[in-house]
């Protein structure tokens, strides 16, 4: 009897467990995502229907699949309908803002400068960066790209004097070094025609990676180098898990790869800590990079003490490292194969950009800290690459409460999509030619270029804007100068203009380009 009466109240507390979870389920995948769409619609805001549990995935990866199949004309810029299908398709059905679904995530598109002004400047502390997919935090690092709040700001404020122009003028001779390093190999390379084809998106990756290892480095270079390249190995395995289809957990399961991932993971922590500590042994400073980022965060992290509950730890350095190689690798690396691309595809703004260069500096001599900011050409140049194929196509926000934005209610936890491509490429912004290669607009700087200041965002807006975007033009536009004193290039005959996106915008068949010697 006692054994009957207890089974019974065994299977009611299972019974009831199991209708808590269902309940949960059907309320996180059936009735909250009807709530916001009907919450959203009486506001005038529409979007393709939700679908249970996969929102508008299906729909998303067809229109995707759609746009990556059909080949674009070589020298065009209108990438818009390719790299951001969605919304290019569902903006002519609902207009510029709709709701769309990421499986049971509503995401409302933003896309009025007036709006992202209020996203970024006037409310930021009401918004906050959503969280990245496991396999992208996994490669980005958990540093400033994922942190938030306190920690956030504390970090920024120690890793931000490194990036100010001051300072990247003491690691310009170094940049140089690297630069002059990696293009003699071209000259070994040519034929007796002095001409050499180059993947450029391979060959700026390989070079930026050096002077990112240099900048973080400095006199630990070569320590450094084995650690980043450990990560990149271990990115090739993210990005490669990442094309393929989303399954939750997959990546906790021993399978062959994931075992190669968890060890490089390992690896790079240990050898991380093992050079931390060894710099914390050994202070001084690097002849080669005065500041390296290094030096910089081990200072920092020994002011704060151990009684701050900010203190920057072995742990944070490392994921602020991994964080620096990853964002500053491929978002320079990105401006300058874009870049060359165009400069390619437009030999009349190649030439301009020579003659200044040579005007300026010289031949062949490697360009001064002073001579950088007179090269005004290529600085056009730079900002128009950064326009037409931001590295980053999309920002996402997400509402820390109720709010008011505009005339509209948002509900907490809304995410906010802000795509940075269709602002870039927006003929109410750009005048009569978003979609051509028209450095001039930029002749006196961003303000009149555009009829609205939050129209141009390469980097971000507000308080997150990226903390690398001097390194980055910094460094681009040197290399362009040095690439421009000693060769003219076009686009090789196998080029085949496919701008794609995976984590950053990138040419999906490489970009091989032919170099003649002046």
């Amino acid at each position: 009897m006692e054994d009957s009466h207890f089974h019974l109240l065994w299977l009611l507390l299972i019974s009831y467990i199991l209708f808590v979870v269902v309940l949960k389920a059907v309320v996180h995948l059936w009735w909250a995502p009807r709530r916001v769409e009907n919450f959203f619609m009486k506001q005038g805001i529409k979007g393709p229907k939700y679908q249970l549990f996969l929102g508008n995935l299906k729909e998303l990866a067809s229109l995707n699949m759609m746009a990556s199949a059909q080949s674009m004309p070589p020298l065009s810029h209108n990438i818009l309908p390719r790299v951001l299908s969605f919304y290019h398709h569902w903006k002519k059905i609902y207009g510029s803002m709709f709701l769309v679904w990421f499986g049971p995530t509503a995401r409302l598109t933003v896309s009025d400068p007036a709006l992202i002004r209020e996203i970024f400047i006037l409310k930021s502390e009401l918004f906050e960066k959503n969280e990245s997919p496991p396999l992208v935090r996994k490669i980005e690092g958990d540093g400033l790209l994922s942190l938030k709040g306190e920690k956030w700001s504390h970090h920024r404020k120690i890793i931000q004097p490194a990036f100010h122009t001051e300072n990247l003028k003491l690691m310009m001779p170094m940049m140089g070094k690297s630069m002059e390093a990696a293009m003699m190999q071209w000259n070994e390379e040519m034929s007796n025609g002095g001409k050499v084809e180059v993947d450029v998106s391979d060959w700026f990756e390989k070079v930026v990676e050096d002077v990112i290892t240099r900048a973080t480095f400095g006199r630990s270079y070569e320590e450094g180098k084995a650690i980043f390249e450990l990560q990149s190995q271990q990115m090739e395995h993210a990005t490669e898990a990442y094309q393929k289809v989303f399954i939750p957990g997959y990546r906790f399961l021993p399978t062959k790869k994931n075992r190669i991932s968890w060890r490089l993971e390992k690896e790079i922590r240990k050898s991380l800590v093992k050079l931390i500590e060894g710099r914390r042994r050994c202070q001084g400073v690097s002849d080669e990079c005065p500041n390296d980022l290094l030096e910089v965060m081990i200072k920092a992290s020994e002011r704060d003490g151990e009684e701050s509950a900010m203190a920057m730890t072995a742990s944070d350095v490392v994921e602020e490292c991994k964080t620096i190689f990853f964002a500053g690798k491929h978002t320079t690396a990105n401006l300058l194969t874009w870049t060359t691309v165009l400069l390619a595809m437009h030999p009349q703004w190649q030439e301009q950009a020579r003659e200044e260069v040579l005007r300026v500096c010289g031949s062949r001599d490697c360009p001064t800290k002073d001579d950088l900011p007179k090269l005004k050409t290529l600085g056009m140049i730079l900002n128009e690459s950064l326009r037409l194929y931001p590295p980053a196509v999309a920002i996402i926000r997400r509402a820390k409460r109720d709010m008011q934005l505009g005339g509209l209610h948002i509900p907490r936890s809304t995410e906010l999509l802000i795509p940075i491509l269709a602002v870039h490429h927006d003929p109410t912004l750009w005048r009569h030619d978003p979609h051509e290669f028209n450095p001039a607009r930029f002749s006196k700087g961003v303000a009149h270029a555009t009829t609205h200041p939050m129209a141009y965002m390469p980097f971000g807006l507000g308080a997150r804007r990226c903390v690398g975007q001097n390194l980055a033009i910094f460094q681009a536009k040197l290399a362009v100068a040095m690439i421009l004193q000693r060769f003219s290039f076009h686009l090789a005959p196998t080029y085949q203009h496919a701008p794609s996106v995976l984590m950053l915008l990138h040419p999906q068949h490489g970009a091989p380009i032919v170099f003649t010697k002046l």
